[in-house]
């Protein structure tokens, strides 16, 4: 009689939490690795189920907790589509759409004001280079008229000053309330670049520069006592 082959008891399976947990992480991986990127459609369920190897149930759990977080969203006979990669986007962009443009002025001080006083601490050559070329932009979009070209403009000029901060969960943040911040600023333009409405941030940068901190958040404080063009 043969032996017989003993391979040892079999593991218990996680539990299904624990696989769902598992699976949101996955398609999380994917989606900010750009495999899955944000206007396009993820695959099919079953393929899901066959490329992640876990059940159905625990691959709808997965991918319904990613629509509710505002990462996903499912279109009636088309499929799920990535509309995010930032899960606090969408929580932001809602609590604008509540009229709280006095609450979205407030966090941009809160993050601003430090971000400006890290970066004269914290600024390198290639920083001061970041911030120069993104003035000159901000000022060129000025002098074009268009509204939304400027509002984009200021976005890239203040990230950059978040940039030279050197601060990762700072800079994270900031982006994930990026399209708030966007709001504010086309929201005090109206609808066309009124000369009364324009700030300049020439100082902002010069204070960054010259490594003064206090100067650089004085600066960034002032331009959002104001708002028109910050």
């Amino acid at each position: 009689m043969p032996p017989s082959v003993n391979s040892g008891p079999v593991p218990p399976l996680p539990p299904r939490g624990h696989r769902v947990r598992q699976t949101i992480e996955q398609l999380r991986a994917r989606i900010l690795g750009g495999e899955w990127p944000v206007g396009g459609r993820i695959p099919t369920e079953p393929q899901l189920v066959a490329a992640l190897g876990v059940g159905r149930n625990t691959v709808r759990e997965a991918v319904r907790a990613l629509v509710h977080a505002g990462v996903l969203e499912p279109r009636q006979g088309s499929g799920t589509y990535v509309v995010s990669t930032d899960e606090l986007a969408p929580v932001v962009a809602r609590r604008l759409g509540d009229d709280r443009m006095t609450e979205v002025i407030e966090v941009r001080r809160a993050f601003e004001v430090e971000a400006a006083r890290l970066a004269a601490l914290r600024r390198t050559p290639a920083d001061l280079a970041a911030l120069d070329g993104a003035l000159a932009e901000r000022e060129a979009a000025w002098h074009g008229g268009r509204v939304d070209a400027f509002v984009e403009a200021d976005a890239a000029l203040h990230t950059a000053v978040v940039a030279a901060a050197h601060n990762a969960m700072l800079a994270e943040l900031y982006a994930s309330v990026g399209t708030a911040l966007r709001s504010t600023v086309a929201h005090a333009m109206g609808d066309a670049l009124a000369p009364e409405r324009y700030v300049d941030h020439a100082r902002l940068i010069e204070a960054i520069r010259a490594g003064d901190p206090a100067r650089a958040a004085i600066e960034a404080g002032a331009f959002l006592e104001a708002t028109p063009g910050a």
